[in-house]
């Protein structure tokens, strides 16, 4: 199913259309949409030169988690740490933001942009430990691509 939604996004990108910002929520939509387990569905960037993440595009429930420290949170630590994170049940986490009480897992994949960590893809789910290698793959194929635009 994951691998269905790879030309999709690809076509997204691809829209000359539309700007950034509209092709990154069309790839939110598109993933909240269209895979079960992903409740929520978001993009992070690094916010200038602080050391902090500012959120961009995302799908789902509002979130008052606008401004993430480095380090603080699943989102913070895969800011420092320029590795994929993936919760399978976030009760288990001792730095773990909540965003909702229905959140039961977490993945959060790395965007890089010329080997530099600018931001990352976080997908929050409602069911526990839904996420496979497979969610990994395919969120790194979302991240290589979103980066060939930036």
């Amino acid at each position: 199913m994951l691998e269905a939604l790879q030309p999709k996004v690809a076509l997204i990108l691809a829209d000359k259309e539309i700007d950034t910002t509209e092709k990154l929520q069309a790839i939110c939509d598109l993933l909240q949409e269209n895979v079960a387990y992903y409740d929520w569905v978001g993009f992070y960037f690094k916010n200038g030169d602080k050391d902090e993440l500012k959120l961009g595009p995302y799908a789902g429930a509002p979130t008052d988690h606008t401004i993430i420290p480095f380090g603080k949170g699943i989102c913070g630590q895969v800011a420092v740490s320029n590795q994929n994170f993936v919760v399978p049940d976030v009760q288990a986490q001792d730095n773990y933001i909540a965003c909702s009480i229905t959140v039961k897992a977490e993945i959060v994949v790395p965007l890089f942009v010329n080997g530099k960590n600018i931001g990352q893809i976080d997908i929050d789910s409602n069911t526990a430990d839904p996420f496979s290698e497979a969610d990994e793959r395919f969120l790194e194929y979302i991240n290589a691509k979103v980066a060939e635009i930036l």
